[in-house]
Order: structure tokens, then sequence, then C-alpha cells
């Protein structure tokens, strides 16, 4: 797997915020449900940026 290429990078973030998003769709309801949709987000958004500081260092 190589972290260099911005694909990787954001398919990895986009699987987990995906996954995230699916439980908290499936399994919650209410405010609950909201913060865990929110958290998808960040997750999808963060990790990419995250793995990409990783790399360079």
């Amino acid at each position: 797997m190589n972290l260099q290429d911005p694909t990787v990078r954001w398919g990895i973030g986009l699987t987990s915020g995906v996954l995230v998003a699916a439980i908290a769709l499936l399994f919650l309801e209410g405010t609950m449900q909201l913060l865990v949709l929110g958290i998808a987000v960040f997750d999808a958004i963060s990790t990419p940026q995250f793995l990409k500081q990783a790399v360079e260092s």
C-alpha cells in the first residue's frame, strides 16, 4: 500500500467515514446519531491529512 498516493489516503479516510456513518444510520437515533455522523465527516476529512503528514516525516 503506497501512502504517498493521495487516492489511497482519501480511500482510507472515506472508507472509515462511511463505516462510521453506516453504524450511525443503522443503530443510533436522535442526537447521538447526529453526533456520530459529525464524527464520520471529521474522520473522512482528517484521516487523509494525518496520513499525509505521517508520510512526509
